[in-house]
């Protein structure tokens, strides 16, 4: 948790790393290597006030170290001031019991940029 707590941090605040977004939403499905395999459907609402942490954990227990980095995605959309974007992406993490293959989810990002007024003279 303190780790966790620490990575936000150093993250810094959405506002500040990216004053021209006004909101970030991040529909995530995850799905697991199982019987059945839908594990979760999750809805990540940003604000500008938000950490700037795109890093969401594993769900499956005993996943060490794994996640879903979606830092790079969200960086690209913005650079590119791209509104929407979905892929899918494997979970990164290891561990003996389960097989390298065990989870990954499906997203979907839309972000909403600030409306830039016209500056009259």
């Amino acid at each position: 948790m303190e780790l966790k707590k620490q990575d936000n941090i150093a993250a810094g605040l959405v506002s500040d790393r990216f004053p021209t977004v006004s909101g970030i939403v991040i529909q995530i499905t995850y799905y697991r290597k199982a019987a059945i395999p839908l594990l979760m459907v999750r809805t990540v609402n940003i604000c500008p006030t938000s950490y700037a942490y795109f890093k969401m954990d594993c769900m499956i227990k005993g996943c060490d170290g794994g996640g879903f980095d979606l830092t790079s995605v969200v960086i690209n959309m913005i650079k590119a001031h791209k509104k929407m974007k979905s892929g899918a992406l494997n979970c990164s993490g290891t561990a003996d019991a389960i097989e390298s293959d065990h989870a990954r989810i499906e997203y979907a990002a839309v972000i909403q940029y600030k409306r830039v007024s016209a500056v009259k003279s």
